[in-house]
């Protein structure tokens, strides 16, 4: 719902405030005093086109700020709350939504969600679901066939808006499996060649059957080849000089002499012993550090028996090995920079090979894919047309009543559901609405039957027969009363005081009779200076309110009988209102 908005310098508005409640709220005033500029407000911060124009004279730029409350549309509450986090603002502390519109005099517009700067889109994607705004251009909508059938669907409720969203769902699966079918027929050389190309690489990648991080070890295995004598001499050595020539004998072959010289690890060994059993701590300090070096050294022991087993024993081929590394860089050289890399690229080339079988068993099975899921969207769109054709009817049955009280009783509304030829976006359904006798007769199309006037009363009938089940929005209307009078503006009031009876309605008017059923009355009012006009909103209420119905009765607000006739108005609306609750 829609509680307040604050516009400054736009027209002929300097600065004003108007606060909104629940129900109808009715906008009056003399002509030209600045009524539709809270509907130009209004319409820019759903994100409508800026127009550097209605800047007033002498401002460099116009403001408009409006706060939403979303207790009562709780079904959209998360979605806009989702908008307003994505474009980096957020909801106030009572969880409102807080938007703005500036437009500069040099034509320049920004936008304001949440307290954040945003495309006047994303304005436009926050605020649309909350207010919907009914004005002359606006009206202009309902003639294209598109917003025809949306009207339609809706009015059809879950059951067509199911099969709608069921249509399309199957739709978009048969659109993206037939496209797939036609590049594989039409690009079926390319993509054999492509197909073959992937063989190949698969093939030589798996005649060589690397193992990712391969090279660095192989690299390490031949530096050590080529060093192997030394190595082993050295490791040996050291080996012998620690536990003595027999331990290495089963490592390097040859049976060592275990007498020559005592081992490094038993002479340690010895001393240790000799301390430990000395009664001078100095000397036991001594024996317990002699201890760690004889753990040390056993480690070191086991880690050079371990260097010497791995060593690559003389029977292993360095060719081989340098062999096996040149294929090895034969496949970096092509796929990756590395053999991991390599693996990698097999195996997105393997996935990328399934996509390209065009077998003529693949081919096969993808055509009857897309024969079954057309006759899927063919059954679908069957289904929803009869449902749309049983809409059609009752749509045009219910907002004929709705023009039958809005002096329009000579006219009914057609919805003709007609074959559209394809498979569309929304079905295989044209959808048109148009105006008819009222026997239903010689129908013709809204753009070329309806006035203004006409459209806008068609509008609120097809607003008053879609709000029956739904519920919370901020509904406007702005010239819904044009060319009517007398009981048909009664009517005019009637419904749009029913409309408000689950939406907020906000409706520009001239037209006492609608004034009369107002929940809320606000006053544009002229201020004709020195300077450039200003206009400034207030409330009406009691006998100001009496006083301005008069006015709207041809001027007869200093008329006794004016007053009279205004204030009869006002309590038969008020008798209507209280029989619906």
């Amino acid at each position: 719902m829609l509680a307040d908005i604050r516009i400054t310098d736009l027209g002929a508005i300097p600065d004003a405030t108007a606060e909104f409640s629940p129900g109808l709220t009715v906008l009056t005033g003399e002509t030209g005093a600045g009524k539709t500029m809270v509907v130009t407000g209004l319409r820019l911060l759903t994100g409508g086109r800026a127009d550097a124009g209605r800047v007033r004279t002498g401002a460099e730029r116009a403001t408009v700020e409006g706060r939403f409350l979303l207790d009562d549309v709780a079904e959209v509450a998360s979605r806009i709350s989702e908008t307003v986090q994505e474009a980096g603002g957020e909801l106030d502390e009572n969880g409102d939504l807080l938007v703005a519109r500036q437009v500069s005099a040099k034509g320049r517009s920004k936008a304001h969600v949440g307290g954040r700067s945003v495309p006047a889109g994303t304005l436009a994607a926050a605020t649309e679901p909350l207010l919907t705004l009914h004005g002359q251009n606006d009206q202009l909508r309902l003639l294209a066939a598109e917003q025809q059938l949306r009207a339609l669907d809706e009015f059809g409720g879950t059951a067509v808006l199911k099969l709608a969203a069921h249509y399309r769902s199957i739709r978009g699966a048969w659109k993206t499996a037939a496209t797939d079918l036609q590049q594989r027929t039409e690009k079926r050389m390319e993509r054999a060649q492509r197909a073959d190309q992937l063989r190949f690489a698969i093939e030589e990648i798996n005649a060589i059957d690397p193992v990712a991080g391969e090279e660095t070890e192989l690299a390490a295995t031949i530096r050590r080849l080529h060093d192997a004598d030394a190595l082993r001499t050295a490791a040996a050595g050291a080996l012998a000089a620690i536990d003595g020539p027999g331990a290495v004998a089963g490592l390097v072959g040859g049976a060592g002499d275990a007498d020559d010289e005592e081992a490094a690890a038993e002479l340690l060994g010895t001393a240790a012993q000799e301390l430990r059993g000395a009664t001078d701590k100095e000397l036991q300090g001594i024996g317990t550090r002699l201890d760690e070096v004889t753990t040390t050294l056993a480690d070191i022991s086991a880690e050079l028996g371990s260097y010497l087993e791995n060593l690559p024993a003389d029977d292993v081929s360095v060719d081989e090995l340098m062999n096996r590394q040149a294929d090895l860089r034969t496949l970096t050289r092509k796929y990756a920079p590395d053999i991991a890399g390599v693996v990698q690229w097999r195996e997105k080339a393997e996935a990328a090979l399934a996509q390209l079988d065009d077998s003529t068993e693949a081919l096969e099975q993808l055509r009857a894919d897309v024969a079954k899921l057309e006759q899927q969207v063919a059954a679908a769109a069957k289904k929803l047309t009869a449902a749309r054709t049983k809409a059609a009817k009752k749509l045009s049955t219910a907002v004929t009543s709705e023009l039958a009280g809005l002096a329009m009783g000579h006219a009914a509304l057609s919805v003709d559901v007609s074959a559209l030829g394809k498979f569309g976006p929304d079905g295989q359904d044209n959808v048109a609405f148009a105006l008819a006798e009222k026997d239903g007769t010689n129908p013709r199309p809204l753009s070329t039957s309806a006035s203004g006037g006409e459209l806008s009363r068609i509008m609120l009938a097809l607003e008053v027969v879609l709000a029956a089940e739904s519920h919370g929005g901020t509904l406007v209307f702005d010239e819904v009363d044009a060319g009517v009078g007398g009981r048909a503006a009664v009517e005019i009031g009637r419904r749009l005081a029913r409309l408000a009876l689950r939406h907020q309605v906000i409706v520009v008017t001239h037209l006492p009779q609608v004034a009369a059923y107002a929940d809320h009355h606000l006053h544009v009012a002229k201020d004709v200076g020195h300077g450039p006009a200003a206009s400034a909103v207030t409330t009406l209420a009691g006998e100001a309110r009496v006083e301005e119905l008069a006015r709207m009765m041809a001027g007869l607000d200093e008329s006794d009988s004016g007053r009279a006739h205004a204030a009869e108005l006002l309590e038969r609306a008020a008798a209507d209102r209280a029989g619906w609750k």
